[in-house]
């Protein structure tokens, strides 16, 4: 079955930087597109970020769009996320994401921005 494990979360200090990985299993990783999703806490899911199965496109949410970098390594079966210029607003769950007939998360990793 699918699988996908984040990795990379923790805590930071605001400025600072965090780079976030998925592995994933149990599905044919370079047809697929991948997104990143958060949830802070008491608020909605946020969308981040997609990726296309290549990797050529990429589109962001206007909150981290020039902070932010998707990227995919088909080799490898991973997705990750660069983040930089992190602010306590950025702390949150973060989610990778399959997107197929349905949307598939992982189980999170956390990212606390505090100084």
């Amino acid at each position: 079955q699918v699988q996908l494990v984040e990795s990379g979360g923790g805590l930071v200090q605001p400025g600072g930087s965090l780079r976030l990985s998925c592995a994933t299993a149990g599905f044919t990783f370079n047809v697929a597109a991948m997104r990143w999703d958060r949830q802070a806490p008491g608020k909605a899911l946020e969308w981040i970020s997609t990726i296309s199965p290549t990797g050529e496109h990429k589109s962001y949410a206007e909150s981290v769009k020039g902070r932010f970098t998707i990227s995919r390594d088909n080799a490898l079966n991973t997705v990750s996320l660069q983040m930089t210029e992190l602010n306590p607003e950025d702390t949150a769950v973060y989610y990778c994401a399959l997107i197929g007939s349905k949307i598939v998360r992982g189980q999170g990793t956390q990212v606390t921005v505090s100084s």
